[in-house]
C-alpha cells in the first residue's frame, strides 16, 4: 500500500516563501508514480509585512503560515496543507512535531534551533534538514535519527552558538525586540539555502546522503560538504564539493 509522509515547514520567512512551493510541486509530481500521501504543516507565529516583500512573497497580509497554507492547496489538491499560527515552544513542540516526521527547519535564531534539535534528539525516527544564512553564506545541516541512533549528528554538535545560544526565541520577544534584531537579508542567499535544504531531501529520500552539513557562499560560489555522523569510525573532516 501507498506509505504516507508527513512534512513540518517551521519558519515561512524568507527560506520557507522560496522553499514551500518547490517542495509541494516535487511532491505533487512524484506522488503520481507512488500514491503516498503527503501532509504538510507550515508553522510560524508573525505576520507578514509588506517591507519584506523583496525576499517573501504572499498573496495577503495575515499570519504567515495560514496565508501560505491558503494559497498553496489551489495549486496542490492532492496534497493536504495544516498551518499552525504559533511559533514554536518547549510547551507546543511535541504536537509540532512527532515521531517519523521530516522537519524543515527555516528560522533565523538559535534559541529555536537549540529547541528543535533536542526535541529530535527524543524521538526514534525523524529527519531534520536545517537552514540559516547571513547576508550572502549560510549552511544547511542534516540531523537524521533511525530506529533511535543517530545517523548524523545533532544541530547543537558543532555548533556552540546553537548549544549554548545567546538569542531568544521569537515567541520569547516582543515585537519591538523582534524588530530590532531583524537582520538584512538577501533574497539569493535565501533562495540558495532552500535549494540546498531541498538538495539534501532529495539525497536522502533517495538514499544518496553522503554529508551531514554543507557551508554555502554565494559570493565565491562555494559548497561544501561535511559529513557529519557519530564517531564510530567515519571522518568528520570537510570534503569540497
Amino acid at each position: 500500500m501507498p506509505g504516507r509522509i508527513e512534512i513540518t515547514l517551521i519558519g515561512i520567512g524568507g527560506i520557507g516563501c522560496a522553499l514551500a512551493p518547490f517542495l509541494a510541486r516535487y511532491l505533487h509530481s512524484e506522488r503520481k508514480g507512488t500514491g503516498e500521501e503527503v501532509r504538510i504543516t507550515l508553522v510560524d507565529g508573525d505576520a507578514f509585512e509588506s517591507k519584506n516583500a523583496g525576499r517573501q512573497s504572499f498573496e495577503a497580509l495575515g499570519n504567515k503560515a495560514k496565508v501560505k497554507a491558503t494559497e498553496l492547496a489551489p495549486s496542490f489538491p492532492d496534497l493536504s496543507f495544516r498551518a499552525i499560527p504559533e511559533f514554536v515552544t518547549a510547551d507546543n513542540l511535541t504536537h509540532v512535531i512527532r515521531p517519523g516526521d521530516l522537519v524543515f527547519l527555516a528560522v533565523d535564531n538559535h534559541a529555536t534551533r537549540r529547541l528543535v534539535s533536542r526535541r529530535c534528539e527524543e524521538l526514534s525516527d525523524v529527519v531534520l534538514i536545517s537552514g540559516g544564512n547571513d547576508f550572502t553564506d549560510g549552511n544547511v545541516q542534516v540531523y537524521i535519527r533511525q530506529d533511535g541512533r543517530d545517523i548524523t549528528l545533532p544541530l547543537t554538535r558543532f555548533h556552540p552558538e546553537i548549544a549554548e545560544p545567546k538569542d531568544k526565541s521569537p515567541a520569547e520577544m516582543s515585537c519591538e525586540e523582534l524588530a530590532a534584531t531583524a537582520a538584512p537579508q538577501l533574497l539569493f542567499m535565501n533562495l540558495t539555502v532552500a535549494s540546498a535544504m531541498l538538495n539534501a531531501f532529495y539525497a536522502w529520500r533517495s538514499a544518496r546522503l553522503r554529508y551531514g552539513e554543507v557551508y554555502l557562499d554565494i559570493v565565491e560560489g562555494k559548497a561544501q560538504p561535511v559529513a557529519r555522523v557519530p564517531s564510530d569510525g567515519a571522518s568528520d573532516e570537510r570534503r569540497s564539493a
